[in-house]
């Protein structure tokens, strides 16, 4: 695989999934521009990645201002002269709380930055790819939480589910020019933040027994993965799911009859019995 010559755009690409998804383009022949809102991040991003003869800036960036957005944008046409490939990864599931208790600015906060920030991106980024006839490549960094139910974390699994609408809606939209939509959806992976050794125990010895692989995910394991539905010689592969995720996914329904198993009665109250 390889984007030799292309210009990709990796939204929160200072660390985590995202730095693990701007190497592996970088690494792989794009120049790389971070659009992050941590500058010191994106410095020490930047210089990880020149460390190793690879080429990348950063811009800063928060995803879901559309000024700020636009002006990314602009910034990176000028340092590279295009954009090929807009990775939105930036987001995050905030504070935990349940309906009753959900303040709307923490709802719209969430929202803003997951969902209305992937489409600020794209439009952004497809408004210079629709300039050439070489096509491009949008991917949607998306959740689990997207296809399986999260407690208490409505907003962010309504947020990525909502990915999946705008990514098939732009696939069929931007075909005739090239331009390919898919979503790249992440398992449980480790980062800078959470990982399998920060986790309580028994939430650890859980997810690991959900997983087939028996191990959480690595940012190089994404990398891998937005590389993939990057290369422009994938031009039959559009509007489509793409989960990394260890076989997570083919496993949760599983899990979930024979957790509601254990429990005495529960089958036979979901009408089950």
């Amino acid at each position: 695989m390889t984007v030799d010559g292309r210009v990709a755009v990796v939204t929160g690409g200072s660390d985590g999934i995202g730095f693990g998804i701007a190497r592996a383009l970088a690494r792989a022949g794009a120049s790389v521009a971070i659009w992050a809102r941590r500058p010191e991040r994106s410095a020490d991003a930047v210089a990880e990645l020149r460390g190793e003869g690879l080429v990348a800036d950063a811009f800063g960036c928060d995803a879901g201002h559309e000024e700020d957005v636009d002006a990314a944008a602009a910034a990176t046409v000028a340092r590279f002269g295009r954009i090929d490939i807009c990775v939105a990864n930036a987001g995050g599931g905030g504070r935990q709380h349940a309906l009753a208790d959900f303040p709307l600015k923490d709802w719209e906060r969430i929202v803003r930055v997951n969902l209305t920030g992937a489409f600020l991106c794209f439009r952004a980024c497809v408004r210079d790819m629709a300039t050439r006839d070489d096509g491009g490549a949008l991917v949607a960094v998306s959740s689990a939480a997207a296809v399986h139910a999260s407690p208490d974390m409505s907003a962010y699994a309504a947020a990525k589910a909502g990915l999946g609408g705008l990514v098939r809606s732009l696939a069929a939209e931007l075909a005739p020019l090239g331009i390919r939509a898919n979503i790249l959806q992440p398992g449980w992976t480790e980062n800078s933040t959470m990982s399998v050794d920060r986790v309580p125990d028994a939430l650890a010895v859980e997810t690991l027994a959900s997983i087939p692989a028996g191990r959480w995910g690595t940012p190089d394991d994404l990398g891998t993965a937005a590389l993939y539905l990057a290369d422009p010689t994938l031009r039959y592969h559009t509007g489509a799911v793409l989960a990394v995720d260890g076989g997570y996914s083919v496993m949760a329904p599983y899990l979930a009859v024979r957790q509601a198993s254990s429990v005495p009665g529960t089958l036979e109250r979901r009408g089950h019995g």
